[in-house]
């Protein structure tokens, strides 16, 4: 079968929860009475999950396809960050799926859609909402019912490897093509699907790949909620054969994470009731279970990591002389100019989170006796005194050019890269580039941010002035992940650009907000691909993985 129509693929690896947004959800889908598009079989549906970002839909993930089925539930997870101060614009499109067709490509494709806001499906928790189809007008009976859930910092992951031995043979001239469901017992007695594994052919002791899923998910974090597990035998046209089933709670899994196996008799009551000497129609296995902790961006600061900030300003020629009022970099005697202004604004929220409140700061772009080479003021300093060496430095410096951040990049990376002999989460870098103009080593510097994405290192970029910064969006992964040169994509987005112009009339703690709010998200995301934990605070050692 073509892995694009396999319906019952495994959800994604999810990832880490970052501590920039209030919190983490996980939608979960399922339709009924969709419209039956098909002449000879029922409609293939798949969900595409839209959002909307400055006016344009973008499709953000998609489900797997269920073959021939009109009440389908979708497996596979949607995780999405959730920001309580914001309108976060969804829009659910559910398709029938032909062949290898791109979705969209056909008129009767489309089975109907529904738009919506994130809020609305958290405050209901569970959302049932009519499809539409063109010109709001009713997909016959078609409903798509959205369930919400929060994944708190603390809950973790849990990834289950299962397997299964000598089930029964449902197929007449082949062996059965078996395929798992999980469902969690919610309090009020209904279901809920976790997760459906692939679909294994003509095995009757199939070996399913692992995969992950959050305890939130699995058991509402209650290691004693009860789980129904059923075995079925996969037919094309979705109608699937029932081996049996079982029950059990995560924590009777857990006795799995010591190297033991947990067993369980897949049994098919119809059969226990009629056969006397009926035992069961297989045995499932699972043979490991790993239990992920999911860190937030407080706990590796409380833990006792460390922000080392690091200010680099713009001195070419395209400032202006400092002399004249013009200048982006004239010392007004009654208010900061814009590199001040952001300077401050960033430094003091950072400040906050390095024990010594001290900088580095340097400058570029300008020529400095007697090398005329970047040149750092000091190290290190704190906000005032790189205010005051700013101040300073000015009189006694030419401004120049040409505007190369790359070398400024690389050695910060450089300097962050030393973290990682220590192996644990003790300092992270942030970057605080002031420029007024486009880069013009543009190549380099995206070389230089491919490879600082391997570090402990985060990189704002200030636009200060009123140049055309179209393209300093590149750097920014926003609209898509920035590549290298030669093609190579960043680790993880690190980079955020914001024009100080956008703020000139905002108060200074809303520049910083902007500018700083994809930090925690980044500092989390870094230590998760390490594999590194929060040190103790008390004991001052990483904390131990449950």
């Amino acid at each position: 079968m073509d892995e694009a129509q396999d319906p019952t693929l495994p959800a994604a690896a999810l990832t880490s929860v970052p501590a920039a947004c209030v919190s983490k959800v996980e939608l979960r889908v399922s339709c009924k009475a969709l419209l039956d598009r098909d002449t000879l079989n029922k409609s293939d549906p798949c969900v595409i999950l839209m959002v909307q970002s400055q006016g344009q839909w973008t499709e953000l993930d998609r489900t797997e396809v269920i073959k021939s089925n009109l009440h389908p539930v979708f497996a596979k997870v949607f995780t999405l960050d959730y920001y309580f101060e914001e309108v976060q614009k969804l829009r659910f499109e559910v398709y029938d799926i032909h062949g290898t067709h791109s979705i969209g490509t056909r008129d009767d494709d489309f089975l109907g859609g529904m738009e919506c806001t994130l809020g609305q499906i958290v405050a209901q928790k569970k959302m049932v909402k009519p499809l539409f189809l063109k010109y709001g007008k009713y997909a016959g009976k078609s409903t798509i019912t959205v369930h919400a859930e929060e994944i708190s910092g603390n809950n973790g992951y849990v990834e289950l490897s299962f397997c299964a031995k000598k089930l029964d043979d449902k197929d007449l001239f082949s062996k059965s093509d078996p395929f798992l469901e999980i469902y969690r017992i919610n309090d009020d007695d209904t279901e809920q699907l976790v997760h459906r594994t692939e679909v294994i052919k003509n095995n009757l002791n199939p070996v399913w790949e692992s995969f992950k899923v959050s305890l939130s998910s699995l058991c509402s974090c209650d290691e004693d909620r009860k789980l129904k597990c059923l075995v079925w035998d996969y037919d094309s046209r979705g109608k699937h054969d029932f081996i049996g089933e079982f029950y059990t709670t995560f924590r009777e899994m857990q006795k799995a994470t010591v190297g033991n196996k947990v067993t369980w008799d897949c049994v098919n009551p119809k059969y226990k009731s009629k056969k006397r000497h009926y035992k069961n129609s297989g045995l499932v296995i699972l043979s490991e279970l790993k239990v992920s902790p999911v860190y937030s961006f407080l706990d590796y600061i409380m833990g006792g990591c460390q922000i080392h900030f690091t200010v680099a300003i713009d001195f070419t020629a395209s400032n202006g002389d400092p002399r004249n009022s013009c200048s982006l970099h004239y010392i007004n005697p009654y208010q900061p100019n814009e590199y001040l202004k952001a300077l401050i604004a960033v430094g003091e929220i950072c400040q906050d989170y390095d024990s010594d409140k001290r900088f580095s700061a340097l400058g570029f772009g300008a020529r400095i006796p007697p090398n005329y080479e970047v040149s750092a003021f000091s190290e290190p300093l704190s906000i005032q005194g790189v205010v005051e060496a700013y101040q300073n430095c000015l009189p006694k410096i030419q401004l120049y050019g040409p505007t190369n951040v790359a070398p400024i990049i690389s050695r910060l990376a450089k300097l962050a890269a030393r973290e990682e002999i220590t192996v644990e989460a003790s300092r992270y870098h942030i970057l605080l580039i002031l420029t007024d103009g486009v880069i013009t080593d543009m190549a380099d510097t995206r070389e230089a941010i491919v490879r600082a994405s391997y570090q402990p290192l985060s990189i704002i970029i200030v636009g200060v002035g009123n140049a055309d910064f179209t393209d300093m969006q590149i750097l920014d992964g926003d609209d898509g992940v920035l590549r290298s040169p030669k093609g190579e994509p960043v680790l993880r987005d690190i980079v955020q650009f914001v024009p100080f112009r956008d703020f000139k009339t905002a108060s200074p703690a809303a520049l910083a907000k902007c500018v700083l709010a994809e930090v925690p998200k980044q500092v989390v995301e870094y230590y998760s691909h390490k594999g590194i934990p929060p040190k103790c605070p008390i004991a001052d050692s990483p904390i131990p993985n449950p």
